[in-house]
């Protein structure tokens, strides 16, 4: 498919447009006709051989009334070639005047606007030559108040843009049709890689000696910084520090790979509406990313001051869910195996959403016959969507029956689900009689919370209290949390023997971290500095997360038509009425 050719330039008030005029109106072929100013390019798009007439956005011009507005007009006044190869012009209609008239009529306000005239200012007229190889247009623009309006580049190439979209508005869906087939084929694959490595990034370790150096230079450059401590605000010698550290983030395997994919993305949709491939930036002067540069400074300001960090927040999610212990309800044999069935098929990924949500009501029967247990899982299904929809407070009314009822895991959940709600007063009193109960789980995290003291006041007895009681429960986080501690000597007196007694207990339950202080024990660098490149993987692939959003392709409504097609394929499979009237399938537009 051919474009659509443009050509612009101006004529300047009063002088430029006789030698443009006289240019055009001399050719070999062209009657002579006596120009002036302005008038006589008018006169020459009017009245030369083979045009036919003036034209403006009222239908056909005044040319004498055009010619006086244009010869008054103290500003300059644009000029524009509009031009499609023969085939084309006749194969899509536009081999006449009013075809071109029409056209520019219905795109009046967006050319307005790419010249940044108000459409009430916007003055234009026009004339079709009908050439034997490029039927073309010449039109003049100006603005009826002469302090308005101007062009650049980008103005340009969107007036071209907009008229040829509707010129090849069916070719470019035909197009648009080939080209999301492939974007989705891309996309699918794409996505699919980029959420397995953003998974290795935030739960993995990075053992990099070489970004733990650099890392240690940025936190001594900082500590010679003064004013805010934000990239755009550093002196060069810390910004190049910063990007340094970035690009050698970026040669990590997995980053290289997630970046790489999120690349091919971007490529994929770029085909769309530009020819030339686009160009690759380094990490650190990616755009989208400039939140990791703010992240390694934030990261090396914490080294400085010795801010005690926690590695572990992806993995006490799945510990969560893990603490459930089984409860043997005092009840009939029958719901028992029913609330056993319904567990099963609500935690199994191949289970449709039809057959959980038939299980979300065996539930909820089991509520009403009694059966008080039932009430956890009712408030796992709201709160993760499992059967339903997500209803966080549907989600807490169920975990508030399950805690009433005396379950332990319920009261963690609750307290869990209140403090993403900043409802921390309430949370912590869930916490508390959940780790009366011997929950682990929640004593942990009421450990993490006044050794924190951001939600709460900070109360390092109580955190120790509280910790101790959670790794004496077999909690592998509160052991090595315990082992930081006490290596490290922050808040508690430096204990090495009791940190690697704890490190030990947690590493044989597997906790990477833990295994990570026992393997660089004794080194020069300290393990606590070593770890700064996996606390820095880890934010990055919640940056990548937040940024692998699939781009939309140009002249696509996709984004809001899928995620509305998603809803009433999920209603439809609950069984609810999908209240998609007059709904189409997602597909482009223009």
């Amino acid at each position: 498919m051919k474009g659509l050719i443009q050509k612009s330039g101006y004529i300047q008030p009063g002088s430029g447009g006789e030698q443009y005029v006289k240019y055009i109106a001399t050719r070999d072929g062209v009657e002579r006709i006596e120009s002036t100013a302005g008038g006589g390019y008018l006169e020459y798009m009017a009245e030369r051989p083979r045009s036919h007439g003036l034209f403006s956005a009222d239908g056909t011009a005044d040319l004498a009334e055009m010619m006086k507005e244009i010869s008054s007009h103290n500003a300059p006044v644009w000029t524009f070639i509009y031009s499609l190869r023969r085939e084309d012009a006749v194969r899509l209609g536009y081999d006449t005047g009013e075809s071109w008239r029409r056209l520019l009529l219905a795109h009046q306000t967006e050319l307005a606007a790419a010249m940044k005239i108000p459409p009430g200012d916007f003055r234009w007229c026009a004339a079709f030559h009908d050439e034997k190889h490029h039927p073309h247009i010449h039109m003049m623009v100006w603005s009826r108040d002469p302090k308005q309006g101007y062009l650049t580049e980008k103005g340009i190439e969107k007036m071209r843009s907009e008229l040829s979209g509707t010129i090849f508005q069916d070719e470019l869906l035909s197009l648009y049709r080939e080209k999301n087939l492939s974007y989705q084929q891309v996309r699918d694959t794409a996505m699919e890689a980029m959420s397995r490595l953003i998974g290795e990034m935030k739960t993995g370790l990075c053992d990099s000696p070489v970004i733990a150096e650099q890392m240690d230079r940025l936190s001594q450059m900082l500590g010679d910084t003064k004013g805010q401590k934000v990239y755009g605000y550093l002196k060069k010698p810390v910004k190049a520090q910063v990007d340094t550290i970035v690009d050698e983030l970026a040669k990590l395997p997995e980053v290289a790979a997630c970046y790489e994919e999120w690349n091919r993305l971007r490529d994929e949709v770029e085909r769309y509406y530009k020819d030339t491939p686009r160009e690759h930036q380094p990490l650190s002067r990616q755009k989208e990313f400039r939140a990791v540069k703010n992240m390694v400074i934030r990261e090396a300001e914490n080294l400085r001051l010795g801010v005690f960090t926690f590695e572990d927040e992806d993995r006490t999610e799945k510990m969560d869910g893990e603490q459930e212990a089984e409860i043997r309800e005092d009840s009939r044999q029958e719901l028992w195996e029913i609330y056993q069935n319904a567990k099963e098929i609500l935690s199994q990924r191949e289970s449709t959403e039809a057959e959980k949500a038939k299980q979300v009501q065996a539930l909820e029967q089991l509520w009403e016959d009694g059966f008080p247990a039932a009430a956890h899982q009712l408030g796992k299904c709201w709160r993760d969507g499992l059967g339903v929809f997500p209803d966080d407070e549907k989600a807490e009314l169920w975990f508030r029956r399950g805690a009433e009822a005396g379950y332990a895991f319920s009261r963690y959940a609750l307290g869990r689900l209140l403090e993403t709600q900043k409802w921390m007063v309430e949370a912590v009193t869930w916490y508390e009689k959940a780790a009366a109960q011997g929950n682990p789980a929640a004593a942990y995290r009421l450990g993490k919370l006044y050794l924190q003291g951001e939600q709460v006041s900070k109360d390092v007895p109580k955190a120790l209290e509280y910790l101790t009681a959670s790794a004496g429960q077999g909690s592998p986080f509160a052991q090595y949390i315990l082992g930081k501690l006490y290596l490290m000597g922050k808040d508690v007196e430096q204990d090495r023997e009791k940190a690697y007694r704890w490190f030990e207990m947690s590493a044989e339950q597997g906790n990477p971290y833990a295994r990570f202080f026992l393997e660089h024990a004794g080194e020069s660098q300290s393990p606590h500095l070593l770890l700064t490149a996996t606390r820095l993987l880890r934010q990055l692939g919640q940056i990548f997360q937040e940024n692998s959003v699939p781009p939309v392709p140009p002249g696509s409504q996709r984004t809001d038509r899928k995620l509305r097609q998603k809803i009433r394929q999920k209603k439809i499979a609950l069984g609810q009425k999908p209240d998609d009237s007059g709904e189409q399938s997602p597909g482009p537009t223009l």
